[in-house]
């Protein structure tokens, strides 16, 4: 089976139970902006999410790292806007991406509504990475931060709150916040 029909058949099933997911929409106003990522999965004997590093001199979450994807600009939709930032940040032309389907909407303690956008690239795509968005950019084997094994609990305090929040240390890079959360997520949709 390809990892394409994989992915779909998985996205599927996982979307048609009721299972407990991460959320922050508690330490939100109301107002929630819209925003969506490109959670690309590379098509690999080993398949591997895309992610990337935010430099660190950018306003809002400088050096962490994410997956591609930035605000819902009007008029687009999760996916239109997830494929656009994805060009935008590593050159990931919207050819050469197979969209598996949307995922549950994140909601951040930051006041974003994160729509995840599965799909499935090829193994080798040349990726161009803009220097004003991207530092740097790294495969990470779905199977390793999928694995609740892999997943850390920590805490810190934010605004008041002691926070709780899920650590995933994947070689050098430290996947944390938001994007950990979303990758628990998915993990408990998609079962890998």
């Amino acid at each position: 089976m390809s990892l394409t029909a994989r992915l779909q058949r998985l996205h599927a099933e996982g979307h048609g139970r009721e299972i407990e997911l991460r959320d922050e929409a508690g330490l939100a106003g109301t107002e929630l902006r819209p925003a969506a990522v490109l959670c690309a999965v590379t098509e690999r004997a080993r398949p591997g999410f895309l992610l990337i590093h935010r430099p660190s001199n950018m306003r809002s979450h400088p050096g962490q790292v994410a997956f591609p994807g930035g605000k819902i600009d009007p008029g687009e939709d999760p996916v239109e806007a997830a494929l656009r930032e994805a060009h935008e940040e590593l050159g990931i032309n919207s050819r050469d991406v197979t969209v598996i389907g949307i995922s549950d909407t994140y909601c951040t303690g930051s006041g974003y509504a994160i729509t995840p956008v599965i799909a499935v690239v090829p193994p080798d795509l040349e990726l161009s990475p803009s220097p004003t968005e991207v530092a740097a950019w790294f495969e990470a084997p779905v199977d390793f931060v999928f694995d609740p094994g892999n997943h850390t609990q920590q805490s810190a305090h934010w605004q008041g709150q002691e926070r709780r929040y899920i650590e995933i240390m994947w070689q050098e890079h430290r996947i944390w916040g938001v994007t950990a959360a979303i990758i628990a997520n998915l993990s408990k949709r998609i079962a890998w």
